[in-house]
């Protein structure tokens, strides 16, 4: 199974609950912090959720 590798480029200050949550359950802490997460519909979800905050490559 593919996995992506997330990075949070845009901090969530200011951001509406879910999305400060979301970035929390995908495991970003601070801007520029990466995770590798499994290429599921559920975290596909979440990314789209907060794709304006995040990047994401396909590893």
């Amino acid at each position: 199974m593919a996995e992506l590798k997330i990075t949070l480029k845009r901090s969530v200050i200011g951001r509406p609950q879910n999305q400060k949550d979301t970035v929390k359950a995908l495991g970003l802490k601070k801007i520029n912090s990466v995770v590798v997460r499994p290429a599921n519909d559920a975290v596909k979800g979440m990314i789209n959720t907060v794709s304006h905050l995040v990047d994401v490559e396909e590893v």
